[in-house]
């Protein structure tokens, strides 16, 4: 690099940026991130109490490859030449930062000390990166301009991932322009250890990067030096294998995962498909080029809902991502546009599959894979906040939370209908989903009942659009189980996205979808009895209580739900009929017939 450039390592980076405080006149964050691909730009609003929604408020990006400017083809038998930024480039990227500042800086009032600008691989390798930074801050005075080591991209582009989630288990990758980048998060394991060193730090300097960027990558897919791929693609998997292995030796919770895959390799055959899908490593993908392979995924898929961008992250089975031969077929053979895939990341595609096979060979039986939102500003800002704020939970703070003592009052009112024994995963009630449910039991009492089913399915997938913690599934068990809490009766419009919303939850687990219709028709059973919301916990004890059991039969099981209820609403919910709410409802749990059976009784 021509003249000093400063590269911010996981040793020093806190000390470069100004950390969060609750006491600041002003949240407002501005973050421009130069990646190979592309520059993108965001503000973000981090005010108290909704700081860890990393709310924003404004973004933009511009189509400005530095990878591509920095690039030129090797000639056979000659040294490829030094990677250097043209003064062009350098003219173009400076003045769409300085247009950033003036928006950021003149528009919203964006304290200058919290305006950053980070670059990555294409940064890191021009020789003459320090021309473009003193470009930058003529053009935007007083900003902050940091280059990241690679184990910081690691970092931000990990954390911004996990970002949009409550807690996360699994590897972390993030595919961009220049390189890709490997790391392990485990949430949980820290909290349960909490006098633990922060898990993001660890996780990056144990993490990899690999200089196999799409838009690398690319090029040397299609370099007509044949010596060339020859010398430089082993490295890609070779790669891969290393990080997973120095990963698993690093962290036991992913030790311990690859090694129950090993061990039940002998005994595949014999297991249940239930029992097949409980087992493997969780992977968690982030960056242009793998959102690029998820949009692929998308397409070809038969679930309608994936291609709502309100909805945030989502989630396949590895036996989906590893369909890479046909994400080829489709990508040469579709030739209309395909929703969150430009013209640039199609022709790219060849080096993003060459990454995700890579991603396959070296991970043993992968059992999800989940697309993210979130990325290295995500991650900057983040890694701004404190700890405690950092692994807060968000869904706690997206909406005005009732009153906790009766919130938990409803959901142990809701979970007392429920037979012992079932499988409650992916449903409100075993997930963090809880209070926003409950939160919903009570709106909307003044509108249609119809209209107020349509209503929950479409607040499912566009309210709080990129929220943290209201993922694709997330979102689809919301959906679902308040469709059924008014009945889910929709109208022909409706219809393509109710059935694709539970073909979502089918797919994450066999019985999601009778529990989320179940625990919905419960749910308008209570708000009969209790019809706004309870003042106090013992408001609802004292007029209503669910009891259940489950009788099993030779082809169908049958529910028994008994609804006590006060006498002065007993003759009420007989007279309306409580068994009807059940009528509409799946009929089938475990791949079994089931059968609701309610009686209404008076409390002792």
């Amino acid at each position: 690099m021509g003249g000093k450039v400063d590269i911010i390592t996981l040793e020093h980076f806190h000390n470069t940026q100004p950390e969060w405080s609750a006491d600041r006149p002003n949240h407002l964050y501005a973050v421009v991130d130069m990646g190979s691909n592309g520059i993108r730009f965001s503000i973000s609003d981090l005010s108290p109490p909704q700081t860890r929604l990393l709310k924003c408020v404004y973004r933009d990006r511009a189509a400005i490859s530095l990878f591509d400017a920095i690039y030129q083809p090797s000639v056979e038998g000659q040294a490829p030449p030094p990677p250097v930024l043209p003064q062009k480039t350098i003219e173009l990227v400076s003045e769409t930062v300085g247009r950033f500042w003036s928006i950021a800086v003149n528009d919203y009032e964006v304290p200058r000390h919290q305006f950053a600008v980070v670059a990555t691989e294409a940064m890191r390798k021009s020789e003459n990166a320090s021309d473009m930074i003193e470009a930058i801050q003529t053009q935007a005075p007083g900003i902050t301009m940091h280059i990241l080591d690679p184990l910081v991209e690691t970092l931000f582009g990990a954390v911004g991932a996990r970002s949009g989630f409550v807690d996360v288990k699994g590897l972390f990758l993030d595919l961009g322009g220049g390189s890709v980048q490997m790391t392990y998060m485990d949430s949980y394991a820290a909290r349960t250890n909490p006098t633990s060193e922060d898990y993001p730090l660890v996780a990056a300097a144990a993490g990899r990067s690999l200089p196999f960027g799409a838009a690398r990558l690319i090029k040397l897919l299609e370099d007509p030096n044949p010596e060339v791929q020859a010398a430089e693609l082993p490295k890609l998997q070779t790669g891969m294998n290393e990080a997973f292995q120095k990963l698993c030796a690093q962290f036991p919770s992913l030790a311990a995962v690859a090694d129950e895959v090993g061990a039940q390799e002998e005994s595949w055959s014999k297991k249940t498909k239930e029992e097949k899908q409980m087992v493997g490593i969780d992977i968690y993908l982030c960056g242009g080029g793998f959102r690029g392979y998820g949009s692929m995924l998308m397409h070809n898929s038969v679930i309608q809902p994936y291609p709502f961008p309100a909805m945030g992250s989502y989630t396949v089975s590895g036996k989906e991502f590893r369909k890479t031969k046909d994400m080829l077929k489709v990508n040469e053979s579709f030739d209309d546009k395909i929703y969150g895939m430009s013209k640039r990341r199609r022709a790219q595609f060849p080096a993003i599959v060459a990454v995700v096979d890579a991603l396959v060979t070296a991970v043993p039986r992968i059992r999800s894979v989940t697309f993210c939102a979130g990325g290295n500003r995500e991650g900057a800002l983040m890694m701004k906040l404190p700890k405690q704020v950092r692994e807060g939970d968000p869904l706690l703070h997206i909406e005005t939370i009732q009153d906790s003592v009766a919130t938990q009052a409803v959901l142990d009112a809701l979970s007392s209908a429920i037979p012992q024994g079932a499988d409650l995963r992916d449903t409100v009630l075993e997930s963090d989903l809880g209070h926003v449910y409950a939160g919903h039991i009570w709106a909307g009492l003044g509108g249609d009942v119809d209209a107020n089913a349509s209503a929950a399915l479409h607040d499912a997938i566009t309210r709080h659009p990129g929220c943290p913690g209201l993922t694709h599934l997330g979102r689809a068990i919301l959906g679902v189980t308040l469709c059924a809490r008014w009945g889910s009766n929709v109208g022909p419009s409706d219809q393509t996205l109710f059935h694709g919303l539970r073909e979502l939850l089918r797919l994450s687990s066999p019985d999601s979808v009778f529990w989320a219709e179940y625990i919905g028709a419960v749910t308008s059973v209570l708000a009969m009895a209790i019809v706004t919301w309870p003042k106090t916990a013992k408001s609802i004890t004292d007029k209503i209580r669910f009891d259940c059991h489950v009788q099993e039969g030779e082809n169908k099981d049958k529910i028994f739900l008994v609804v006590s209820v006060d006498r002065a609403i007993a003759d009420f919910l007989r007279l309306e009929d409580p068994a009807s709410h059940f009528k509409g409802i799946a009929k089938k749990r475990n791949d079994r017939k089931v059968r609701v059976e309610v009686s209404v009784k008076v409390m002792n």
